[in-house]
């Protein structure tokens, strides 16, 4: 078997015929997306863009898909100093990195277990499956904790689950286990605990098997219909998760959160 190509510190690639792996493996279990790993997303995505040798990416997180934004990153601490307009192109990164790996021709397919929270939920539903383990759950904690649902994930979720289902799953922050995400459509199938990745390369093989050109067009069709509108409706919404970082309402729930009591919200 050829070794892995690396890319950044957590990020390995390998290839089976037209069929790639992406594994995420911040050695935590966790793999949360500090900006460097989140760079390091884009640069893979980057260079799937240009290989015309596969037909299939299946994304995985060693020990969990992935917990989210790092809250640790010593980077957003630095980017609390920079101005506003600094500030504001930081926030790029993440629907940067989503926008790359949805554009990516191939068929993308997210292999989750353990978990899949805020932003790695962004990531996982920007690729074009998801086969879930069934001890597994998916949650977005944003609007709990007073910001709101960015990286134009939004459309996505709408486009896979419907209005009234991702309000749901959306606004009130609470876990979407796997058989739920599955009778909810955010997801395609649930195996057995650590088969998410066995499943998710079985389903690869049918796609590799098909003719690739025929393949990539079709996905871009089917994609340009589903997402024609995606960025009317979401542009806006790395400006208004700026808007909702500087609220109090946000530090009331960021405070209640650490101090384990109920929050005190009133709209300021």
């Amino acid at each position: 078997m050829p070794e892995p190509m690396k890319f950044g510190e957590h990020i390995a690639l390998t290839r089976t015929g037209r069929v790639v792996e992406v594994v995420i493996d911040r050695g935590d279990g966790m793999n949360a997306l500090s900006s460097a790993l989140m760079r390091d997303l884009i640069e893979v995505a980057g260079f799937l863009s240009e290989d015309t040798d596969s037909s299939v990416v299946v994304l995985s997180g060693r020990g969990g898909f992935s917990a989210g934004a790092d809250l640790k990153d010593p980077a957003r601490v630095e980017m609390a100093k920079r101005t506003l307009l600094e500030r504001r192109q930081a926030l790029k990164l993440g629907p940067d990195m989503c926008g790359a790996w949805e554009r990516l021709e191939q068929i993308t397919i997210a292999a989750i277990e353990k978990f899949c929270i805020g932003g790695g939920v962004a990531l996982a539903v920007a690729c074009d499956h998801r086969i879930i383990a069934s001890d597994a759950h998916m949650r977005l904690p944003e609007v709990p904790l007073g910001m709101n649902m960015s990286w134009q994930s939004n459309p996505r979720t709408v486009a896979l689950v419907g209005p009234s289902k991702a309000k749901l799953f959306t606004i009130l922050g609470e876990r979407c286990e796997a058989q739920q995400a599955l009778d909810w459509g955010l997801v395609d199938e649930v195996v057995a605990e650590g088969e998410a990745q066995t499943a998710a390369l079985a389903l690869a093989t049918r796609y590799a098997a098909l003719p690739p050109l025929a393949l990539r067009m079709t996905k871009q069709g089917i994609n340009a219909v589903a997402h024609a509108l995606s960025y009317t409706a979401s542009y806006m919404d790395r400006d208004q998760f700026a808007l909702a970082a500087t609220s109090k309402d946000q530090s009331e729930a960021i405070a209640a959160f650490l101090d384990k009591r109920k929050p005190e919200f009133k709209g300021e």
